[in-house]
């Protein structure tokens, strides 16, 4: 049997191996799937909604272990770790409220003996490809309004993220799924592409526009529900009538929280000329006072790198900004090792002639980009393939309104950043994807709609 080793990113030392799946075992779990999967739908809703409510109940029993093995073996600080476990307690809580209202049988026509109802039946077996960096946001963003709306799932976490995967897996089966309902796919992408060539009904992936793509190719002669969740470059525009320290402060944390390991981290800044000086100066003061170390210690703010080849991409970043003539403030470097290790970084006298402005950089890594008019800042904005979310710093509600409803983005933000609320759909424009996860919506889209048109006799 193939196993996994898992390793700690933030001193590179070797946790544990686990067994790891292969094309074979893949294509029996996904058979054993589809064999259950009737009779979990079969099932009255009232008895899902207590296998996740027991779950919950799991979650916050165990949530400090919980906490520890994200931190191991992803590098997220212990403090963002409870946070995440904490966050998700309100998005099951939502799932749970939501799922009977939202999936009932809706009669549309009733007159003269013909009546006309939608039904929402569950779409069968679901594939779930996942992240490793907010492995319990967005592994149950599918796994439990799936699970909730009849479907069995097949979940591939991250092989940086695979501990925390089979903790999902163990909490759902205490709480009562079954094992062939959702199941756990062990490994890299070779099990990935194996989960690919199964008869699914639906396939969820959260990754990169690469990975997506070429997801998308494999899958596209086939008709089955696909979603991709994709990279982001999202910006923010700071106005002129802002309170600079203020804005910057903010717009810090949404930049380098989980180290910018977030698809909806702030990537790019443009700040009006007359606030611009204060604003950065404030923005490299903030940054300066992020203390970067061990991610079990409980002042930590910046945590390690999950992924070791990202630290690459920053380098890259890096030197590719210095080459065409941006100032770099603080950072700029590798911290030394062992483990994965980037300082926070900041530059300004940006253009969108460097990939550090173009390219999702995933990591604590920020330019800022002077403007001198709301419409320079909307141009330059938009000036992207990808279209996750989209920020405006102002006092001003009008001017805010008015200038993110032209900005390509699936969510828009005033005066806030890197946010996900359970009750909005999250979605992107362009190469950051299509489909959606939360949100009513994306309890549907675990179903697929069946028209029934009922003609009394006569």
């Amino acid at each position: 049997m193939s196993t996994l080793a898992i390793y700690n990113p933030a001193d590179g030392e070797r946790i544990t191996a686990v067994a790891a799946d292969d094309a074979a075992s893949v294509a029996v779990k996904a058979a054993r799937a589809r064999a259950a999967q009737p009779a979990w739908a079969a099932r009255p809703l009232l008895e899902r909604k207590d296998c996740i409510a027991r779950f919950r109940e799991g979650v916050v029993r165990d949530l400090e272990a919980l906490a520890v093995t994200m931190t191991r073996e992803t590098g997220k600080p212990i403090r963002m770790s409870r946070n995440e476990l904490n966050g998700l307690l309100g998005r099951l809580d939502f799932f749970i409220g939501m799922v009977e209202p939202v999936i009932a049988t809706e009669t549309v026509y009733d007159e003269g003996g013909m009546n006309e109802r939608i039904e929402h039946v569950p779409l069968g077996v679901v594939g779930n490809i996942s992240a490793w960096n907010y492995p319990w946001f967005v592994g149950c963003n599918v796994i439990v309004p799936a699970l909730l709306t009849g479907n069995a799932v097949l979940y591939k976490p991250s092989e940086y993220a695979t501990l925390t995967g089979l903790e999902i897996a163990r909490l759902l089966h205490e709480a009562g799924v079954p094992q062939d309902v959702f199941a756990v796919l062990v490994g890299a992408g070779p099990v990935g592409a194996a989960l690919l060539e199964q008869k699914v009904d639906g396939l969820f992936f959260t990754g990169s526009y690469a990975t997506g793509v070429r997801i998308a190719q494999t899958v596209g002669s086939r008709f089955m529900k696909l979603q991709l969740e994709l990279g982001g470059k999202d910006p923010t525009y700071v106005c002129d009538d802002v309170d600079a320290k203020g804005a910057a402060e903010s717009l810090a944390d949404g930049a380098m929280y989980n180290t910018g390991q977030s698809c909806c981290s702030v990537e790019r800044i443009y700040v009006h000329e007359k606030v611009h000086d204060a604003f950065l100066a404030a923005f490299v003061e903030t940054v300066k006072g992020y203390k970067a170390g061990d991610p079990m210690s409980e002042d930590t703010y910046i945590g390690a790198i999950t992924r070791s080849q990202q630290l690459d991409v920053l380098d890259a970043h890096v030197a590719d900004a210095k080459a065409k003539g941006a100032v770099l403030h603080t950072g700029g470097h590798r911290l030394p090792g062992p483990g994965n290790w980037y300082a926070p970084t900041v530059f300004s006298n940006v253009n969108h002639d460097m990939e550090l402005m173009r390219e999702e950089s995933f990591g604590p890594i920020i330019g800022i980009h002077k403007v001198s008019s709301d419409e320079e800042a909307v141009r330059l904005m938009n000036d992207t393939r990808y279209g996750l979310t989209a920020g405006v710093y102002t006092p001003d509600r009008d001017r805010a309104q008015r200038l993110l409803a032209q900005l390509n983005a699936g969510s828009l933000y005033w005066n806030c950043c890197d946010r996900v609320s359970p009750r909005l759909p999250w979605s992107g424009f362009g190469d950051s994807g299509i489909g959606l996860t939360l949100s009513t919506y994306g309890i549907q889209a675990f179903t697929r709609p069946r028209a029934w048109h009922l003609k009394a006799a006569g």
